[in-house]
């Protein structure tokens, strides 16, 4: 059973989710929040599987809540829910930690999956989707920290020289199957190495090491 909460401060947004939580047997609504502080403390309390956050609310704004979630190390995954005119701070959301975004009109089906898939510890955004919205928006991002803008981040030194191959891939968009061809290797293989890489990097998911792709140089906005 999956374990969902709902940051959002809109009624009849919560109203909507939870009626389409509640038709699941395979999710329970346990929480909800209207405001990115009380999210954080719900999340403290409850732990649920995944939160799903809006990103403007009063007083602490959806990407804060997440930085702060994700920063205490709980079991809680992010799925942030944005508008289109919001992509680059749902991009922001992504920097802080979490596991993904969608817009705030997806289909039922498209929410639903997208819930499933962070809480198996996967990215709800896809790859490619998430390299062309970070090469839009990297004007918008903070610079990185002195230790990665060279490419000298201590775990890029862990990393062999076939998983920088893979991360840099992955940067750019690749999917497993994409890079499998490319590097004449198996899916499987490359599935191994992402695993590998995630290990390594403390990344939580496939956004996490494009994001970190980017942080380090590997790849570099179009």
């Amino acid at each position: 059973m999956t374990t969902v909460a709902i940051a959002d401060d809109q009624a009849m947004q919560r109203f909507g989710f939870r009626m389409l939580l509640e038709s699941q047997d395979d999710m329970a609504l346990v929480g909800e929040a209207e405001t990115g502080s009380a999210a954080v403390r719900l999340c403290a309390e409850l732990q649920p599987d995944v939160v799903l956050m809006d990103i403007r609310m009063p007083g602490l704004d959806g990407i804060e809540a997440t930085r702060r979630i994700v920063a205490s190390g709980g079991r809680t995954r992010v799925l942030i829910l944005t508008t289109f005119d919001l992509d680059e701070y749902a991009h922001a959301g992504l920097r802080a930690g979490a596991s993904g975004f969608l817009v705030k009109d997806a289909r039922p089906e498209e929410l639903l999956a997208g819930i499933r898939a962070v809480a198996t510890g996967d990215a709800v955004v896809a790859p490619a989707l998430t390299r062309r919205l970070l090469d839009r928006y990297a004007h918008h991002l903070p610079a990185p920290d002195a230790s990665t803008a060279d490419g000298t981040d201590p775990r890029l030194a862990a990393l062999t020289g076939r998983e920088r191959e893979v991360l840099t891939a992955i940067g750019r968009g690749w999917t497993n199957g994409e890079i499998a061809q490319r590097l004449v290797v198996a899916e499987s293989t490359v599935k191994t190495h992402v695993g590998r890489i995630l290990a390594k990097i403390g990344g939580r998911d496939r956004v996490q090491a494009v994001i970190f792709a980017y942080d380090t140089r590997l790849v570099r906005p179009e």
